[in-house]
């Protein structure tokens, strides 16, 4: 049996080379490998596309935001495409979190805006081994500029041509030493696509077990699709007990979500 267990983050991307492309899910930390962009964070590589629903600046304590690649686009050469839907922070009221320096950042990239769907329908493709998928999506957009046009019995269509990335960057709750995977709540929502797209999968997760004692009628993502798995240490970036601190620390007194929401509410100072 293959040995898919990683001993360190930095090891799981020790192979990943210039121009690689990289598919990650996007939906906060619950659902973002976010040790695995530390460990590519700190190593030396260049131009990188990367591919996924965010790639916006969120700051926690200290130089390095902890949402996954905007910290990457921050350094010099690494990144030089993104595909995406938004670079920027959509809450307006957390102001706070767009940093002059990531707006200067992303303005030499290249970036692709693309809908969240059709970043799913270029996976599916590639995943699938299609040549492409054609969608309704878009029509009548900016996108009909990246994208082929077919009729189809009167209705038009866009073709969405696969990418398939060198290396997906996943999250899951629970994985075996096979490699199955079983997601939790948000996890589930894009992960599970990335790892069946991408040439490479690199799982971080919160608990490893021994073959059997997952039921596989609970697998998400089965043994074949994932390459290596990292487990999260406790306490450590992403684990149930930093969420738990990272959760006092958003809402409660004078916590950055609590600001927040206060703010919306109009209860704010």
């Amino acid at each position: 049996m293959k040995n898919k267990i990683f001993s360190s983050f930095d090891e799981a991307v020790a192979d990943i080379f210039d121009g690689a492309i990289i598919a990650f899910s996007t939906f906060g930390t619950a659902s973002q490998a976010i040790n695995l962009w530390e460990a590519l964070y700190n190593k030396d590589v260049k131009d990188l596309t990367i591919m996924g629903n965010m790639v916006m600046p969120i700051r926690a304590e200290g130089p390095i935001p902890i949402y996954g690649p905007s910290h990457c686009v921050l350094q010099p050469g690494k990144v030089k495409k993104v595909i995406t839907g938004f670079t920027s922070m959509v809450y307006t009221s957390r102001g706070e979190a767009n940093t002059d320096e990531f707006s200067v950042a992303i303005q030499d990239i290249e970036v692709v805006p693309t809908t969240f769907g059709n970043i799913c329908t270029k996976l599916e493709a590639a995943a699938s081994g299609y040549g492409g998928i054609l969608t309704p999506v878009g029509i009548g957009t900016f996108l009909e500029e990246q994208n082929e046009k077919f009729v189809v019995n009167g209705k038009e269509y866009l073709l969405e041509k696969p990418v398939v990335p060198d290396f997906g960057f996943v999250k899951a709750w629970k994985a075996d030493r096979l490699g199955n995977l079983i997601y939790r709540r948000g996890q589930r929502l894009h992960n599970p696509l990335v790892a069946r797209a991408s040439k490479v999968t690199i799982a971080e997760v919160l608990e490893i077990v021994e073959p059997g004692e997952i039921d596989p009628d609970h697998v998400h993502t089965p043994h074949l699709y994932v390459d290596r798995i990292v487990k999260i240490p406790k306490g450590g970036k992403g684990s149930a007990e930093w969420d738990e601190v990272m959760k006092v620390q958003s809402f409660g007194p004078g916590g950055s979500r609590r600001r927040m929401m206060e703010a919306m509410s109009g209860r704010g100072s």
